[in-house]
């Protein structure tokens, strides 16, 4: 590729100045004096930051390292109190996944990580990105780190005109490319900084840039019309019941099932949700309960494939039923839906 020894020099030495604090990450400074990073917290922060912001996760992991430093601490972990410290976090078949990954680590690899793209692709859960995340930033193996960042980047230094994600091959290809074996894991972890911090969706601070010099998009005079994007289709919306129990100061909640969205969350009573709303005579019908239920109004809220709208009906409840009669002060671990529900219930909404 040309100009690959230019730009790789040039953006390494702007990590090397500008690389972010981070509370998983080994500085590069401490990375070049044979620091290397722990696998256990570079895979940690790569599982949370799917679909999360660096601000966001980072409570989560300072909370997970404090409670269990190590991943064999974590294999050893309920199920339900490890789904109740993700609440929050969302996209909760991760969780499920970092459950069963720490104790495949734990049971079958001793409690180390595989320090290879293909051995860390073995474990439940670890995908592609991951995989070669852990490889590159854990190992220092040359592996392709690719996440939405780098597609950015990529598709901005080299002007790609495919729109995503129909460019997606074409972008991990022209990233493969600058791709060495000299400090692999400071170079996967500039490019993401690159991204996050001046090579932004919106407004680009191409003035910061290290690498503008050979940016086509940059050239081009309209740098932040890349990458280019297919138009999305619209959000599907579902319309559902949840309902707010209630027994002195405890809430009504259930363990959803195993599998599925919000997979075995504490949650609220709720019916299925469907395409058509919900009448009054149905909601009724669909109560966990016979009880004398309330109309509270609806609260809404956005999942990544579908937009919800949730009636929210209250009553007092009884000791019939089969509930987890929770306190109001642990409502807090409830996933978001849920707890603008239950919160809407406690009209402090």
């Amino acid at each position: 590729m040309k100009h690959r020894n230019a730009i790789r020099s040039a953006l390494l030495a702007w990590y090397d100045a500008q690389a972010r604090d981070l509370a998983w990450r080994t500085s590069p400074g401490d990375r070049r004096a044979g620091v290397r990073s722990d696998p256990y917290r570079v895979w940690l922060s790569e599982v949370m930051l799917q679909q999360t912001t660096v601000p966001h996760a980072a409570p989560y992991f300072l909370s997970f390292t404090q409670r269990w430093p190590t991943v064999s601490d974590l294999a050893a972990v309920e199920d339900g109190d490890l789904m109740a410290a993700w609440a929050g976090l969302g996209y909760y078949a991760r969780a499920r996944n970092l459950l069963a990954c720490a104790r495949a680590v734990a049971g079958d690899h001793g409690g180390v990580f595989p320090d290879t793209e293909e051995g860390l692709r073995a474990l439940p859960g670890v995908g592609a990105y991951t995989a070669a995340a852990v490889a590159a930033i854990a190992f220092d193996r040359a592996a392709n780190v690719v996440d939405g960042n780098v597609e950015r980047v990529m598709s901005r230094l080299f002007a790609v005109e495919t729109p995503l994600p129909d460019s997606k091959p074409e972008l991990k290809a022209l990233a493969g490319d600058l791709v060495t074996d000299d400090r692999p894991g400071d170079w996967a972890q500039a490019l993401m900084d690159l991204g996050a911090t001046v090579c932004k969706p919106k407004s680009p601070l191409c003035d910061r840039c290290p690498i503008s010099t050979w940016c086509a998009a940059f050239q081009s005079g309209a740098p932040e019309t890349y990458p280019r994007k297919t138009k999305k289709a619209d959000r599907p919306r579902r319309h559902g019941v949840a309902y707010v129990l209630t027994r002195g100061d405890d809430m009504a909640l259930v363990r959803r099932p195993p599998k599925g969205l919000l997979g075995g969350m504490l949650g609220l009573p709720t019916s299925d949700w469907r395409a058509a709303p919900f009448s009054d005579a149905e909601a009724i019908a669909a109560a966990p309960v016979a009880a004398a239920w309330r109309d509270l109004g609806a609260v809404e809220h956005v999942f990544t494939h579908f937009s919800l709208t949730l009636r929210v009906f209250t009553a007092q409840g009884a000791n019939d039923g089969d509930f987890v009669w929770t306190p109001r002060e642990g409502l807090g671990a409830l996933p978001s839906v849920f707890l603008k529900a239950a919160l809407a219930g406690e009209r402090l909404l």
